[in-house]
């Protein structure tokens, strides 16, 4: 497959945490695509947490795109120059004021591939331990859930866990053997 011709590009929108910008591409094909949406984001630190009990690290917030509450595992943008795995250690610590010694890379996936140009990278923490009450940012209001990780599958079967990047490292978790006690 070849890529596509990008012929122009302009910024719609520029701020701190994404960019929206608007590509006109020429398609393989030959047809032209003159208003293509593209979103820049930073990447992305998710964190699939176990605690020394066995235990999963979840936590629920408010999600105003769906206007719901949705069930989540720690995880965040990565800043500018930030280390992958500094980000997903700081992610868990800030929202959920838990630490870790084993951690585990298990990949990283594109969230939205067709018009996003960030990836999700996915980490395991096992052996948590709880050190101090979370520091989420001024916008996160977090309530903390620990749940057996059959418990989080069961969930995430049922669609009672919506957030795609995290269905994707609880069911990528689980197929490796990671969320066994």
């Amino acid at each position: 497959m070849k890529p596509w011709k990008v012929l122009h590009s302009r910024y719609l929108l520029k701020r701190w945490w994404m960019n929206l910008r608007e590509d006109h591409v020429l398609l393989p094909s030959g047809v032209e695509l003159p208003e293509f949406h593209v979103v820049e984001y930073p990447e992305w630190a998710a964190v699939v947490c176990l605690t020394e009990a066995g235990d999963l690290v979840m936590v629920e917030q408010y999600r105003h795109g769906v206007q719901r509450t949705s069930l989540e595992l720690p995880a965040g943008t990565v800043d500018e120059g930030e280390d992958l795995l500094a980000a997903a250690k700081r992610e868990l610590r800030e929202e959920a004021g838990y630490e870790a010694e084993d951690w585990t890379y298990l990949g990283r996936c594109a969230p939205e591939p067709s018009k996003h140009t960030n990836y999700a990278h996915i980490y395991v923490a096992r052996g948590a331990r709880f050190v101090a009450s979370p520091d989420p940012d001024e916008s996160e209001f977090l309530r903390l859930h620990l749940l057996a990780p059959q418990e989080a599958l069961r969930l995430a079967d049922e669609g009672e866990i919506v957030h795609g990047i995290h269905l994707a490292a609880l069911l990528w978790a689980s197929h490796r053997g990671l969320l066994a006690g």
